[in-house]
């Protein structure tokens, strides 16, 4: 891990290590602690220096990520939503937009990043928000559920359509027509900042179109899409160490029957398998980083593994978890509750379950008749 992202595992720790249970049951992250965090790089650890950013490699962010998951997964999701939109600025934007963009991001400045809606969920072909252009000008109308963070964002980059392509506009959430309504008790990541937003009429330059109009939307989609799984899945994994190092202390400690529950042999199941997963979850997410650092083209069905495995995994382990901690964990804010609420929401963003399982036996099918012809 780079010598900035240790130094910021110190200020997460200060930040939030003491207060993530607090978080949790007041649903909300003070926001001046999201601006310092922001304004020390560490919510897009990933973006290059020249814009203010800590220039961290994918292996680097993957292992800060889960740390940051470990302590409070609503503040990785907010590190998530927010790395998305400099990932997709620094590679749909012009070189303008990047220069005058990025830096605030890396200052300080929020920003989450709108697809899904209503009736666009897993199949974003089915979005609805339009964007039109009269001369200089975009117009935007439409809504989006359930975007991670936008009830921080100072901006917040739309996702529409334009004609049969699509386009992304960066939309601060003061502009006039832009309403953000927080969602009031989600089942986990409470204080992810959870909101709907709508879109009436917004009129923005043009300027804030992101690389042009005649963009395909699974293009844009697949590039903000592969950013956040892979953040999500390295915040599985966080979420997997919080419980192992829960459940760890706690089996050592706990005695029943005259014993600690460590030398409970169903007891100690459970904790290797919490343990395994973990394992599994790390190596996954690990490959698909190498994967992104060395350019492999395996790096985008990579990236949907980890993702999958991870979110799958943390579900499994956080159940594991909860089964040994009993009442003692059972509490809402403690860390192994809201790592039982939390892993259910990772099998659903960024891609479902389901959607990853498609995509990961298309590619095999896909394998198979490629070596197949190659045989013949």
């Amino acid at each position: 891990m780079s010598d900035e992202l240790t130094v910021e595992r110190a200020a997460v720790r200060r930040l939030a290590g003491k207060d993530a249970a607090a978080w949790d049951l007041a649903g909300v992250i003070p926001r001046q602690i999201l601006r310092e965090l922001g304004a020390a790089g560490v919510l897009c650890a990933e973006l290059p220096k020249e814009y203010g950013g800590l220039g961290a490699g994918s292996l680097a962010s993957g292992e800060f990520t889960a740390y940051v998951g470990s302590v409070c997964s609503s503040l990785r999701s907010v590190l998530t939503s927010h790395g998305m939109a400099a990932w997709t600025i620094q590679r749909l934007g012009t070189r303008e937009q990047r220069a005058a963009l990025l830096p605030e991001l890396a200052g300080g400045r929020l920003a989450a990043v709108a697809f899904s809606e209503s009736d666009a969920g897993s199949d974003l072909s089915a979005m609805r928000t339009q964007l039109r252009f009269v001369d200089d000008t975009v117009i935007v109308d439409g809504s989006k559920s359930w975007i991670t963070a936008a009830a921080y964002a100072d901006l917040v980059i739309v996702f529409g359509k334009v004609g049969d392509n699509a386009a992304a506009v960066i939309v601060p959430t003061d502009a006039p027509g832009v309403e953000v309504e927080k969602i009031a008790h989600p089942l986990g990541c409470r204080a992810a900042g959870h909101a709907h937003v709508r879109l009436t009429d917004v009129r923005l330059p043009i300027t804030n179109v992101l690389g042009g109009t005649g963009l395909s939307l699974s293009l844009l989609t697949t590039t903000a899409l592969a950013y956040g799984r892979m953040s999500v899945g390295w915040g599985c994994v966080g979420i997997l160490r919080g419980c192992l190092a829960a459940v760890t202390d706690h089996a050592r400690t706990r005695v029943q029957f005259g014993k600690p529950l460590a030398e409970h042999q169903l007891v100690s199941r459970l904790v290797a398998e919490l343990y395994i997963a973990e394992q599994i979850a790390t190596r996954a997410c690990q490959h698909a980083s190498q994967c992104w650092e060395s350019g492999s083209p395996e790096v985008v069905i990579a990236t949907v593994l980890a993702k999958h495995v991870s979110a799958t995994q943390a579900m499994h382990g956080a159940a594991s978890a909860m089964q040994v901690m009993a009442s003692a964990g059972a509490s809402d804010g403690h860390v192994v509750a809201r790592a039982y609420r939390d892993a259910k929401l990772m099998e659903i963003i960024e891609g479902s379950s389901e959607i990853c399982q498609l995509e990961l036996a298309k590619h095999a099918i896909a394998t198979a008749e490629a070596t197949r012809r190659a045989a013949q």
